[in-house]
C-alpha cells in the first residue's frame, strides 16, 4: 500500500498548493475525473486476486474520502473569501441622501372634485353615489322623459345588449339616476349633490364621451326658488374667487324641472384671455330649477306637500374655466407634463375639514 500513500501525500500537497476556486476544480477533474488518477487506481483493481482486490479497495476509497472531505473543505473557504470580497466591494453608505422622488400631482377633475364636496359640505350636503351602468326607468323615465325624447335617440346615448326582458341597459347620460335612487330610499328632507362619471356619445374640443358631471338635489316642505338662487350664486362665488361675482339667471328647459333656468356668470374677453368677474359679456356654467311634479311622483314622494329644486354641471366646464384649460381632450391623455403643469400639491387638497 505504499505506492497509495504516496499518491495521497502528493493529492494533498497539490491540494495545498492550489490558492483558487478555478485550481480546485483542475484539481479535482484531474484526480477524480474519468481519467483521474485515483479512477485510474479504481479501474486496476479487476486484475487483483479478491482478497488483494477487497483490501486495496477499501484502501482506495479511504484515500477518496478523505481527498473529497478536504477539497469541499478548501472549496468553502475560498468561498467564503470572495462573498466577504464581494460584500466589501458592493457595500452601500446608508448615510448618504435619499434620492430625491419625484412629487405626485392631483388630478384637476379630483381636485374640483374636492373643492365642490368641500363648498357644498359646508351648506349641509352629503355626497351620493350610484352606478355607472343604468336602466331605463332611473336614467329617463323617472325624469320625466318619454321614450319618444331626443335624449333617448341612440346618436346621443351608449346603449348595451338588450336584457333578458328585451329592454337595454344605458351608460348614465347624467347623474340624475342618483338623485332618482335616493328619493327613492329616503324619507325628505334630502340634501345631497351627486360627482361621478357620466357618458354620451359626443368627442370636440369641449365634449368628451366620458365627462364628470355633479348634480345637487334639495327636497323637502319649504324650498323654493330664492333658496336655489342662493344656494347657486353662493356657490359660483365661493368656487371661482370672487366675492362680487355678477350672477344671473335665464328662464329655460329641462324635462325633470319647472321652472327651469340657466344661470350665468359674468365675464370679459380681452386679448383672447377669458376673465371670470365682471365685464361685459356673460358665460353659462349650470343649468337648475324647481324638481318636477312627477319627478316627484315617480320617485313615491309626495308632490302636495313636498317640493325642492335640482342643478347640474360639468366638472371639466367649470374645471376649465377656474384654471385656464384650454382643451376638454387634455383631460385624459395622460401627459406627466400637463398634470406637473395643472396638477395640485396632494397636501394641498381642499376638504369638508380644511374647507378650500
Amino acid at each position: 500500500m505504499q505506492d497509495l500513500e504516496e499518491l495521497e501525500a502528493e493529492l494533498f500537497a497539490d491540494l495545498e498548493a492550489t490558492g483558487d476556486l478555478p485550481g480546485l476544480e483542475a484539481l479535482r477533474v484531474s484526480t477524480l475525473g474519468k481519467k483521474g488518477r485515483l479512477t485510474e487506481q479504481m479501474k486496476g483493481l479487476g486484475g487483483l486476486d479478491p482478497e488483494a482486490r477487497k483490501a486495496r479497495g477499501q484502501a482506495l476509497n479511504a484515500v477518496k474520502d478523505r481527498f473529497q472531505s478536504a477539497l469541499e473543505s478548501r472549496k468553502a473557504g475560498f468561498e467564503e473569501q470572495a462573498l466577504e470580497a464581494r460584500l466589501a466591494g458592493e457595500r452601500v453608505d446608508v448615510s448618504l441622501p435619499a434620492r430625491p422622488h419625484a412629487i405626485g400631482h392631483v388630478h384637476p377633475i379630483s381636485q374640483t372634485v374636492e373643492e365642490l364636496v368641500a363648498i357644498f359640505g359646508e351648506m349641509g350636503f352629503s355626497v351620493a353615489e350610484g352606478p355607472h351602468i343604468e336602466d331605463d326607468f332611473h336614467n329617463f323615465e323617472a325624469l320625466n322623459i318619454p321614450a319618444w325624447h331626443p335624449a333617448r335617440q341612440d346618436m346621443d346615448t351608449f346603449y348595451l345588449r338588450p336584457a333578458a326582458d328585451g329592454v337595454r341597459p344605458v351608460l348614465r347620460t347624467h347623474t340624475s339616476p342618483v338623485q332618482i335612487r335616493t328619493m327613492q330610499k329616503v324619507a325628505p328632507p334630502i340634501r345631497i349633490i351627486c360627482p361621478g362619471r357620466t357618458f354620451r356619445a359626443d368627442s370636440d374640443a369641449t365634449h368628451s364621451p366620458m365627462f364628470h358631471q355633479v348634480e345637487g338635489l334639495v327636497i323637502d316642505e319649504k324650498t323654493h326658488m330664492g333658496h336655489l338662487k342662493g344656494t347657486l350664486i353662493e356657490f359660483c362665488r365661493a368656487f371661482f374667487g370672487v366675492d362680487d361675482l355678477p350672477v344671473r339667471f335665464r328662464a329655460s328647459y329641462f324635462p325633470f324641472t319647472e321652472p327651469s333656468a340657466e344661470l350665468d356668470i359674468g365675464c370679459a374677453r380681452r386679448d383672447g384671455q377669458l376673465i371670470i368677474g365682471g365685464g361685459e359679456d356673460w358665460l353659462e356654467i349650470l343649468g337648475s330649477g324647481m324638481v318636477h311634479p312627477k319627478v316627484l311622483e315617480n320617485c313615491g314622494i309626495d308632490s302636495s306637500r313636498y317640493q325642492g329644486f335640482a342643478f347640474g354641471m360639468g366638472i371639466e366646464r367649470i374645471a376649465m374655466l377656474k384654471y385656464g384649460i384650454p382643451d376638454l381632450r387634455t383631460f385624459y391623455d395622460s401627459d406627466l407634463r400637463w398634470l406637473r403643469h395643472y396638477g395640485f400639491v396632494p397636501l394641498e387638497a381642499p376638504s369638508v375639514v380644511r374647507g378650500l
